[in-house]
């Protein structure tokens, strides 16, 4: 034995190493038939005259027109579209106004015998409220009747 180690072949793996080897040669030869089979073929097109009766320059008049005329139907276009869409939320808002109204015309109905008799019963506080605030301002306004020291100067004169 010298300084080495044979190891003996092992001929089920050598074989399936063949066969393995045979598979993909056969694949690739498939893969190639295939891509030469499925190649693009050339377009054939008969030749024949474009643009109909006008000439290049007419052609590219016609072009330069329609260039400018076209950013002016996208800008009415973009403003037809803004215009109707604020339409469309000018009446989806009077909608929900209409609605609303009709609410509040409901409640009122119903709640109008009783608004009445509140409101004369809230009047007639504010009345009594208003008439009591005018005179306490009044009674701080003029000076007390035991302090005063107005001389009787007689009927037809007054302090006002």
């Amino acid at each position: 034995v010298g300084p080495y180690i044979v190891i003996t072949p092992n001929e089920m793996r050598r074989n399936q190493l063949r066969q393995s080897k045979f598979i993909a040669k056969k694949e690739l030869d498939d893969l190639e038939r295939w891509k030469k089979d499925h190649r693009p073929r050339p377009v054939k097109l008969t030749p024949q005259r474009l643009g109909g009766k006008e000439s290049e320059a007419q052609a590219r008049q016609k072009q330069q027109m329609m260039l400018m005329q076209s950013k002016y139907q996208q800008k009415y276009k973009r403003e037809e579209y803004i215009r109707t869409k604020k339409a469309a939320e000018e009446a989806e808002i009077l909608r929900k106004k209409a609605i609303q109204r009709e609410k509040v015309n409901v409640v009122t109905i119903e709640l109008e015998p009783y608004n009445k008799a509140t409101n004369n019963s809230i009047w007639i506080v504010f009345l009594c409220s208003k008439n009591n605030e005018l005179l306490n301002r009044l009674d701080f306004g003029l000076p007390k009747s035991d302090s005063c020291q107005i001389a009787n100067r007689g009927p037809e004169s007054t302090a006002w």
